[in-house]
Parts: structure tokens; sequence; C-alpha cells
């Protein structure tokens, strides 16, 4: 049996404490340590969990083959690259980067030290998902509503970003081809950024993607309906739960079957990070590959450069994604 694969945490926040608390749990993986820049966050995570702590996340690098990386997304680029400089292989939370920029200099990095990049998106790993995914063929039409009250945490960058974003990838996860139009709107509220979205995205495919994002609802929503020839899906990310509406045979009265689907209690983040370590092991991109999460970073900034007026997306903006491991 391999010896545990020597990881680390940095950034132990929100998102990132959990990431230590799985890495901890799992048999395949050995929390090394945890860098943060908050000394009263470090101490509570070292005693927590019995591993050293570092205020400089550099001198955690030499100890690990794997981190994940929770930073603010602005220091995305900084973190991830003095990572995989350094050897390391990287999750780094959603979304890869701020910039498209960005991005690309992330993934390129990777690919030239061989190194897996992998991006947290989370939702591509409920449970849920699978069930999706699993009946789509082809679809017309996609709507997703992704809606949240007001937190101060991810207010670094849009909605579009914070958000909107988990939408984006689990609908490019279908194959809908190149974005060939965008219309979008954007409103700010609470921060300095956009807190509110809406877009309407148009896929070489034949596809029309509806995204809503809000970080000022007063009720968490997280839903997605489908419509593709002879079917009809709706799912709840929350809840886990959707419904599938089938046609057999010919259309007319009786000609459609209703399936529910319930996905399991599975933790998505633990899926993830699993994936992670599977992609590590062999090589092959099992979670949300740092190309994939470029491609929807490029979506999110077409929705940014629409808002307010309808546009078309960069020139040459493709969303072709390798499918990964089941």
């Amino acid at each position: 049996m391999a010896a545990p694969l020597k990881v680390g945490v940095i950034g132990v926040g929100y998102l990132g404490q959990h990431h230590a608390r799985l890495y901890a749990e799992c048999p395949q993986t050995h929390l090394v340590g945890v860098a943060d820049v908050d000394d009263d966050r470090l101490a509570a995570m070292g005693h927590r969990f019995g591993v050293p702590v570092f205020s400089r996340y550099q001198d955690l690098l030499p100890r690990v083959a794997a981190v994940s990386v929770a930073v603010p997304t602005v220091r995305h680029l900084e973190v991830g690259q003095a990572c995989l400089t350094a050897g390391v292989h990287v999750l780094v939370e959603k979304p890869l980067a701020v910039t498209l920029d960005e991005g690309r200099l992330m993934v390129q990095r990777a690919q030239d030290k061989g190194l897996i990049l992998q991006v947290g998106h989370v939702e591509r790993f409920n449970p849920v998902s699978d069930l999706v995914r699993a009946r789509v063929r082809n679809p017309h039409f996609i709507e997703c509503h992704r809606l949240a009250p007001f937190q101060a945490r991810g207010t670094d960058v849009d909605v579009t970003l914070d958000l909107m974003i988990h939408d984006v990838d689990l609908a490019l996860s279908f194959g809908l081809g190149d974005v060939s139009d965008v219309e979008a709107v954007g409103v700010s509220m609470r921060s300095s950024r956009v807190d509110f979205a809406h877009a309407r995205v148009k896929f070489s495919g034949g596809c029309l993607a509806s995204f809503t994002a809000s970080r000022m609802s007063t009720d968490r929503l997280r839903k997605m309906r489908l419509f593709q020839d002879g079917l009809y899906l709706s799912a709840d990310f929350h809840s886990r739960r959707g419904v599938v509406y089938r046609r057999t045979g010919q259309a007319g009265p009786g000609s459609v079957v209703e399936e529910a689907i319930q996905g399991g209690d599975a933790e998505s983040l633990k899926r993830e990070l699993e994936a992670f370590v599977q992609s590590i092991q062999t090589g092959m991109p099992c979670g949300v590959s740092g190309e994939e999460g470029l491609a929807a970073l490029g979506v999110v900034h077409a929705i940014g450069q629409a808002m307010g007026r309808a546009t078309r997306p960069p020139a040459g903006l493709s969303t072709a994604m390798p499918r990964p491991c089941a």
C-alpha cells in the first residue's frame, strides 16, 4: 500500500478549515501543516489537528507534495504560482484566478512542471450532479438560480465569480460548444462589486442558458431547470433532489413518465479532495482541471463585459473541456 500523500492547506478560513479537516480524516493523505496570515486562526487549527503551523506559506511548501489553496481570489495567482514553481500539486478554490491572463499563467505553469492543477468547483461533486449529468444530452435550454444572503466573504470579486461560476461550470460540463453571444446585467448593492447578476448565454451547440446569481437574497436557492428533446429536468442542489419528466414514444396524453432523483449523503468537498488525490496518483484529470476552470472563467468574463449591453464574447473563447474521470 502506498504511503499517504503529504498535503497542506494554505488559508484556513471558512473553506480552508474544511479542507484541513478532510485531509486529516482521509487515510490516503497525511496533513503535514497549515498556513495562514491570521495568528489566532493558525493557533486554533494547530491545536485542533495537532500539526505545525506557518505564517509564511513558503515555509510549508518543502514539506508537502500537494496543497489546497483557499486564500482570497486576488491572491490565487501569487500563491498558486509559488506552489507550482516549488513542484507542488495544487487544488485552488474557485475561481481559478481573477483574470483570464492570470488563469492562463497558472495553467501553463502546471503544464510546464508536469503537475496537477485542479479547481475547486465543488458543485460538480454534489451527488445529485452525477444523476443530472447522466441524463443530459444536447440540452436546448438551461435555467440556473443561485441566491444567498449577503456575507462580506467573497466580496473581493463580483457575484459572477463568487456564485454564478458554479452554474457556469456545471453547464459547460454538458458539452454545449463555444459561446456565440452574451447578454447580461449587473447591479451593485451592498459591496463595491456586482452583487446581483443575470446573464443569457447562447452556445454554438444551440443551447441557450440563463444564469441568475445574487448575494442579496433573503433565502438560499441553488436550482437548475433543463429542457432537451423528450426530457425536462429540475434539480435542487441544496436538497439534492430532482425530478425528470421523460417522453416515451410519440407525443400525446400519457406519453410522459416521471422519475424522482435523489443524490446520496456523501460530502461534496470530500469527493472533490478524493478526486484531487486520485488525479495525483494516476496522472489523469479526475477533478475539475485547470483548463476547465479557465473555460468557466472565460465565460464569466464574457458575462462581465456584457453587463448592461448586448455583446459578443472575446474572439476565440472556447469552452471545450476534457471529460474528467468517473
